[in-house]
C-alpha cells in the first residue's frame, strides 16, 4: 500500500521551484526590458530598465539654459520619476502575473 499525505507537499515544492524559475526569467527580461519617461516636450528624456536603474540620459540643447538651471532640473527629476514609475508598475503587474497576486517580501 501507498504512503498518502506527502504528494500534496511535493506538489508544492514543485510550484515554488517552477514559480521560482518563472521569477528568475522574469528578473532577466527585466534586466534588459527599457521604460522611457521625458518631459517638457521631449527636452529630457530618460531610459531605465525593468529593475528601476536609469541606462540613460538624454538632453537636448534647447534644454540648458544656464540662467535657468532649476528648471533643467525639475525636468530631469519628472523624466526619471517617469521612466522608474513605469519601470515599477510594469515590473509589478508582470510579477502579479507569476505569483497570482500573492506578495513575496523581496521581490518586488
Amino acid at each position: 500500500m501507498a504512503k498518502r499525505g506527502g504528494g500534496g507537499y511535493g506538489n508544492i515544492m514543485q510550484q515554488a521551484q517552477r514559480m521560482q524559475g518563472q521569477i528568475k526569467r522574469l528578473q532577466d527580461d527585466l534586466a534588459e526590458a527599457e521604460f522611457e519617461g521625458s518631459a517638457g516636450g521631449g527636452l529630457v528624456k530618460v531610459i531605465a530598465d525593468g529593475r528601476q536603474k536609469v541606462r540613460r540620459i538624454e538632453i537636448t540643447p534647447e534644454a540648458i539654459n544656464p540662467d535657468d538651471l532649476d528648471e533643467l532640473s525639475d525636468l530631469l527629476l519628472a523624466a526619471i520619476n517617469m521612466a522608474v514609475g513605469t519601470s515599477q508598475e510594469h515590473s509589478q503587474a508582470e510579477m502579479k502575473k507569476i505569483t497570482g497576486g500573492i506578495h513575496l517580501p523581496g521581490l518586488y
